[in-house]
């Protein structure tokens, strides 16, 4: 028989009201923290914090930072939003199921950190050619992302680019972030970048008709376009999940690729060796640009679309997945607990039908913590995610109560994570807190399409400290593949 948690004590109309108060998003706490993967909006961090303005370069999707709609919430036309990167944020924001946001000049990258900016939030990372080397703890930040999940849009320009004079282009500060790094500097990706300086070509795209960067729903790639620009060399035996898309005229195979794509850990990777595809030819005043989006003699707007959405996740196939088969379902046995504690590993008592806590539907949740003293509860169950499957939404329904008072400490936490066969926390999707109570249930989602392929666990570990309880109650909890 299931037990109940008859020591909980729920929290006071007044003091719910408290928790009402602070209505923040989840908290990230720890370093370990990595990215809560939203399901259905695609969030994008463009990098303007390594002089990506220097000299000629206006490499931003507009000038209000971090957040663009600050420029015009409801852009139609790349005008209304300022910086030569203005088409691409544009055409992201109105395809839908974006959110994009820019860190600032005078920022850092960094990751499991609180900041609003903090890769930990975000799914795709783009660097369009930085200027300045990225420091230890940068380059540790944006390792640790794409290993965990996180996509990387990396954009060069040709050998001697150094648009502000400090003695670094994006050609050494790229091969610099792959080869001097705390987390892997053994060729992480697969290939290294090729100090060239190359005026002009028209690389064209290999024959794939399943590649999704050129083959997307912004539509086919056939060719892009260099304007002094440089490649790259694959190595292949380094990382098999390199692949060159588009090369330099005359080449083929590991050496002249203009544009490629890669995998690292769970996350994805791409490369474009020009940033004058990117450059929609408007940005701020004073500035020489080259009108490389609209260009009809290549198809850089859908190379770059195609591409982002593959990083961010939402691509048809590839990166991290492998091959196979994929029917759409739901994966979770006994979502709603209404059979008790089948098919879920958890702390004794945890799935109840006690009345204390109201389930969101039907009788049964599961009830963590709430015990006004020292506590660890768990909550846990292996699925395998197919293959083939392009997207795999994990949801929940999550209510938080607490006899808390305070406004500001994370006393009693829940993680949501994703675990391997072997036990090992591959991600840390949420952490959520007594600074989280509100009344009613909120539904959680995260993206775990980087997981096909994989059995993992899907984790809930609530902690609660040595007095006034914190509830955490789980309801109605979905896997949906497709």
């Amino acid at each position: 028989m299931l037990g109940s948690k008859r020591s909980r004590r729920r929290c006071t109309t007044a003091l719910a009201g408290l928790g009402l108060l602070v209505t923040s998003a989840a908290l990230q706490v720890g370093t370990s923290a990595t990215p809560a993967r939203a399901a259905t909006t695609h969030r994008i961090l463009f990098d303007n914090a390594h002089a990506e303005t220097a000299g000629n370069a206006d490499w931003i999707i507009s000038t209000s930072q971090p957040d663009p709609l600050g420029q015009d919430s409801s852009p139609s036309a790349e005008t209304d939003w300022t910086g030569a990167l203005s088409s691409w944020g544009v055409a992201l924001q109105k395809a839908g199921g974006y959110s994009l946001k820019t860190l600032p000049s005078g920022s850092s990258l960094g990751y499991g950190g609180s900041s609003a900016t903090d890769l930990s939030n975000f799914d795709t990372l783009v660097l369009p050619e930085p200027n300045t080397l990225f420091t230890t703890a940068e380059k540790t930040a944006i390792m640790n992302f794409v290993k965990n999940g996180g996509g990387l849009f990396m954009i060069s320009d040709h050998t001697g680019a150094d648009r502000n004079n400090d003695g670094e282009d994006a050609v050494e500060i790229f091969n610099d972030l792959m080869t001097n790094n705390s987390v892997d500097s053994t060729d992480p990706f697969g290939f290294s970048v090729d100090s060239l300086s190359i005026s002009s070509d028209h690389p064209s795209a290999i024959s794939d008709s399943g590649d999704p960067v050129l083959h997307g729903s912004f539509g086919t790639v056939t060719k892009s376009l260099i304007a002094s620009g440089t490649t790259a060399t694959l190595k292949p035996a380094d990382n098999s999940g390199v692949k060159g898309l588009l090369y330099r005229t005359g080449y083929s195979g590991n050496t002249g690729a203009f544009f490629l794509t890669s995998t690292f850990g769970s996350g994805r990777v791409a490369f474009w060796g020009d940033s004058s595809p990117i450059d929609d030819g408007t940005g701020q005043s004073g500035n020489t640009l080259y009108d490389g989006w609209n260009d009809t003699s290549a198809t850089n707007a859908a190379l770059a679309l195609n591409a982002t959405a593959w990083l961010a996740g939402s691509g048809t196939g590839g990166g991290g997945g492998g091959g196979g088969t994929c029917t759409a379902a739901q994966l979770l046995a006994n979502p709603g607990f209404e059979s008790g504690a089948t098919s879920w590993t958890s702390s004794s008592g945890v799935v109840t039908s006690d009345t204390g806590e109201a389930a969101r539907t039907g009788s049964y949740k599961a009830w963590l913590n709430g015990y006004g003293s020292a506590h660890t509860d768990t909550l846990a169950q292996s699925v395998t995610i197919p293959a083939g499957c392009t997207s795999a939404t994990l949801s929940f329904y999550l209510h938080v109560d607490t006899a808390e008072t305070t406004t500001s400490t994370a006393y009693d936490t829940l993680k949501a994570q994703v675990l391997n066969s072997s036990g090992t926390v591959l991600a840390t999707l949420a952490t959520y807190s007594n600074l989280n109570a509100a009344g009613g249930y909120t539904q959680r989602s995260f993206n775990l399409a980087s997981y096909a392929g994989q059995t993992v666990t899907i984790k809930f570990t609530g902690t609660e400290g040595s007095t006034l309880q914190t509830s955490f109650v789980v309801d109605d909890t979905a896997l949906n593949v497709g």
